[in-house]
């Protein structure tokens, strides 16, 4: 039993809904469940009754979910505590747009994380890690990258794509059917212009070459407005609310998938990196290894000698 199982209990406790909570915890559906029913496994209780429709608290799950509360509780105050007695050097921790929801629940326990306030994009948060600028960072990164770099990787979060279109189908779109831009930017976009370039050429997405900087922000939704293709959204544009003529569409035919590595030296020796790279250990392959799953080529985390998508 773990306390991110426990905060994962809470979670659906709260929203009595699968689907909610894995948003609200950032994970992917299938990982919260397999926890939920490890929880369960480990407790040797019931804590949801579960059917397609709905989900509500067994008598045993709601008479632990208060104590759950409690413990969670007790043990952010020993992390705190933990924190302030600790006087050794912070781990420096960079990232591009996402971090995962329960960073500081998850690493308190391990070593006093500072997370760096320089956001920038992928290339550059792996190239600080390898100079010493950063002790570990949250990016995208290729294989090749990692060799160049003398990095390792762990993955500990995926983004399954969907495109933006006009019109009020809000159905599933091939991949072969969208568009994705490509920025002619490359000190910003680097990362995903290589990606994207690798998404075109193996599903038959339609490139599309800009150089307004429109790969997220309203300059996006105008290229979407202009296109006349559904346009697939970069991971910086997931969270982004559409204006009113817009809809989502899933992308399927492959599902497109960017993942989120941990990157750390090969080098690395310090306890205290080591024991938050463990800390953030990501169960279950986050949707990423599904049929009609697509990851490019030079991701770390493509099943050896799978040809999806092309």
């Amino acid at each position: 039993m773990e306390l991110r199982q426990l905060r994962y209990f809470v979670a659906v406790a709260e929203e009595l809904n699968f689907g909610r909570a894995a948003e609200r915890l950032l994970i992917a559906g299938p990982s919260l469940s397999q926890q939920i029913k490890a929880l369960e496994r480990d407790l040797g209780v019931r804590l949801f009754d579960r059917d397609r429709r709905s989900v509500s608290l067994t008598p045993a799950g709601s008479a632990l979910l208060p104590h759950t509360r409690a413990l969670l509780e007790r043990a952010d105050d020993l992390r705190h505590q933990a924190r302030r007695l600790s006087g050794s050097r912070p781990v420096r921790l960079g990232y591009v747009n996402w971090l995962p929801p329960d960073l500081s629940a998850r690493t308190a326990a391990a070593a006093q994380v500072h997370v760096d306030a320089w956001v920038g994009p992928s290339h550059t948060q792996a190239a600080r890690v390898a100079d010493g600028g950063l002790d570990l960072a949250v990016c995208w990164v290729r294989t090749d990258d990692l060799e160049r770099l003398g990095l390792r990787a762990r993955l500990i979060g995926a983004d399954r794509l969907y495109a933006v279109a006009t019109g009020d189908d809000t159905g599933d779109v091939p991949a072969r059917d969208t568009a994705v831009l490509l920025d002619d930017d490359t000190t910003s976009w680097s990362s995903w212009n290589a990606y994207a370039e690798e998404l075109a050429g193996q599903t038959g997405a339609h490139a599309v070459r800009v150089s307004d900087g429109g790969i997220t922000g309203p300059a996006f939704f105008d290229h979407v407005r202009r296109c006349g293709r559904p346009i697939i959204n970069s991971p910086k544009g997931q969270a982004a609310p559409l204006p009113p003529d817009l809809v989502r569409r899933p992308v399927v035919a492959p599902e497109i998938y960017w993942t989120w590595s941990l990157v750390w030296r090969r080098d690395e020796v310090r306890p205290s990196v080591l024991a938050v790279v463990e800390a953030l250990r990501e169960d279950g392959d986050l949707g990423i290894h599904g049929q009609d799953a697509w990851l490019p080529e030079s991701d770390p985390y493509r099943p050896p000698g799978s040809s999806r998508g092309r």
